[in-house]
């Protein structure tokens, strides 16, 4: 009986000792910032809050991203009541553009040697009027950088220039003036340098007690794995262009089916993420005309003026295809816009040369490819007979005699009976 309470203490201290032993868990995100990762995110850190997790890190490589993605994890990590620390690792990864933000959102912001943060200010590409939706756009990211620098007791001078002057700064400089607590070469010295560290949650202040604490990596599923590689920018704008090659060629050669099949796929998977992605309607509406000129350009050749207009057209579309008035720190590689470009004039201009080249060429089968054509009479012809051309045995008439064996020219085909006169060796009539 006296072993009851003793047993009922212990199961009222399992709570207490699971949280001296600690756990904290680990998320990665490593490319841009998007829908997925922000549901990542999100999804992290409430099994973290389940869990009763010391801490939630997320590993951070990225190059930017999607303006409300970005939005929604600094509000999700706001409002969480598990401390979470952004840690920029390995050496040369990077927090740019949307990733400065959401270091600067964190409870506690860590970066590796060899790391940089900053370069915030948005993509100036837009349809309007641009001088003022430019303003209007960095003054908002800007203010929204120095408030969250302000609430989290950051350099908010520093934090803001990253927005209004793309100021990027290494990972000691970012310790140095205010931007981060900690520089950690790995997880054991990050983990060592937060223990005993007091930040303020959404839940009031929690000491970290890292002591003896195990991470615990939770990875994105394997659907949010493929949504994310979906979402990246320049692959929805390579299966948006490679899915408009297949649909060609199938309507060119029909009954290849497969090329039908995957360029269909691959353009509603390229509509999905463009949905995502916040899609200017006239940069995609620029792409699909182009495809459309170079196409008209192979069925009624222009002398290369609509294949032109494609390549200005496919480009226009492809800097103007992510609306940056909604999503600001994104868009397309120009690099990659430029070599999709050549590489479309490219191919419809060796297209365009075939087509040139067969209108050329003289038909060669038909009534039409017999006219002109050298036999030899194999009778006899006044006014009928028999000739024998492109292999075959025809009936033949002339106006005047024709001997056998002679040297006989086609001038029209009617029916099955070819009308011909006689020629020299040389092709000419006699």
């Amino acid at each position: 009986m006296r072993r009851i309470p003793v047993l009922l203490l212990l199961l009222a201290l399992l709570p207490a000792l699971h949280a001296q032993a600690g756990e904290v868990h680990v998320l990665k995100v490593d490319g841009m910032i998007d829908s997925v990762m922000s549901s990542y995110i999100e999804r992290g850190i409430k099994d973290a809050e389940t869990a009763g997790a010391q801490a939630v890190i997320i590993q951070m490589d990225t190059p930017g991203g999607l303006d409300t993605s970005m939005r929604a994890i600094m509000k999700n990590m706001l409002a969480s009541d598990v401390p979470v620390v952004v840690y920029v690792s390995p050496s040369g990864a990077r927090a740019a553009s949307a990733g400065s933000f959401i270091l600067v959102s964190s409870h506690v912001a860590a970066m590796a040697p060899g790391t940089n943060t900053g370069a915030a200010h948005p993509v100036s590409i837009t349809m309007g009027e641009v001088g003022t939706v430019e303003q209007k756009i960095t003054n908002d990211a800007a203010a929204t950088m120095k408030s969250i620098a302000q609430e989290r007791g950051r350099n908010a001078t520093l934090a803001e220039s990253f927005v209004t002057n793309s100021t990027s700064i290494t990972a000691e400089e970012a310790l140095m003036y205010g931007i981060i607590e900690i520089i950690a070469d790995d997880y054991d010295d990050l983990l060592s340098q937060l223990d005993g560290m007091e930040v303020e949650t959404a839940s009031g202040n929690v000491t970290l007690n890292m002591a003896g604490a195990q991470t615990r990596e939770i990875p994105l599923s394997q659907r949010e794995d493929f949504l994310h590689v979906l979402l990246d920018p320049n692959i929805a704008y390579i299966l948006f262009i490679a899915g408009f090659y297949g649909l060609i060629y199938e309507l060119s050669s029909p009954g290849a089916i497969l090329p039908g099949v995957v360029g269909g796929i691959a353009i509603l998977l390229a509509l999905w993420s463009f949905q995502a992605l916040s899609v200017s309607v006239a940069g995609l509406a620029l792409i699909v005309f182009a495809i459309l000129l170079f196409v008209a350009e192979t069925q009624a050749s222009s002398g290369g003026v609509l294949a032109a207009g494609g390549a200005i057209s496919l480009f226009l579309g492809s800097i103007f295809l992510i609306d940056s008035e909604k999503e600001p720190f994104v868009q397309l590689s120009l690099n990659l816009i430029i070599l999709v470009t050549l590489l479309t004039a490219l191919f419809f201009a060796i297209v365009l040369g075939y087509v040139i080249k067969a209108q050329k060429r003289r038909v060669t089968t038909g009534k039409e490819g017999m006219i002109g054509t050298i036999g030899v009479a194999k009778s006899d012809i006044d006014p009928e007979g028999n000739v024998f051309v492109h292999g075959e045995l025809w009936k033949a008439t002339s106006e005047k005699p024709i001997k056998k064996d002679s040297k006989v020219k086609v001038l029209e085909v009617n029916n099955l009976i070819l009308k011909v006169s006689e020629v020299d060796s040389d092709g000419r009539h006699n």
